[in-house]
């Protein structure tokens, strides 16, 4: 099994971070990590090509990471609400996944890739949940999201005691006389006709 060296370009998970010279199996450098350009051979004639793109990376790697926390900074203060059909128990007819987030994101004016929301199942239920968002590999920030009933608590209010079901209540105790008296006449008629 043959092993070689190569500079990431790119973070890659469970394998290092950008501007790392890491062993990897050959087949893996030479059929994924090569010519997706996430790194470069670490060979003996461009090592000091690699030192200096190193040192380019890391410098950029450094500016990344303050944006990433001015970022940070401004979206402590964000909180995203999604009102949703809700079931019996308050559960969603539906869910909340990281693709809605990215989308609420996206309209706040926070543009980010779908992956970096981590978010580990979908939102199933009302109430309030925490979701971490990856920034940068060291700068998360964590956003409050809430999941409310459609229409809130207006909506909830106005089905417990609207005014069409008062009238309505008024009239059901005749129209419930009648149902229930037809059966029970058809048992008569039937009983009469058995005698």
């Amino acid at each position: 099994m043959a092993n070689t060296q190569v500079l990431l370009r790119e973070d890659i998970d469970n394998l290092g971070a950008r501007g790392e010279i890491v062993r990897v199996r050959a087949g893996y450098a030479r059929n994924y990590l090569l010519p997706r350009k996430l790194a470069v051979q670490a060979t003996a004639s461009n090592v000091k090509q690699i030192e200096q793109e190193r040192a380019a990376l890391m410098r950029k790697e450094a500016t990344e990471r303050a944006g990433a926390e001015a970022q940070a900074g401004q979206m402590n203060a964000l909180r995203l609400t999604f009102e949703r059909k809700v079931g019996e128990h308050g559960m969603l007819y539906g869910s909340v996944t990281s693709m809605d987030i990215q989308e609420a994101l996206k309209e706040k004016g926070y543009e980010f890739d779908r992956r970096r929301i981590q978010l580990p199942e979908a939102i199933k239920e009302t109430g309030e949940f925490s979701v971490r968002v990856r920034l940068h590999r060291e700068v998360n920030v964590e956003i409050p999201v809430v999941v409310t009933a459609e229409g809130g608590t207006m909506t909830t209010e106005a089905n417990a005691a609207p005014a069409p079901t008062a009238e309505t209540d008024v009239g059901e105790p005749a129209d419930t006389t009648g149902a229930d008296a037809a059966p029970a006449a058809a048992d008569d008629a039937a009983g009469e006709d058995g005698e």
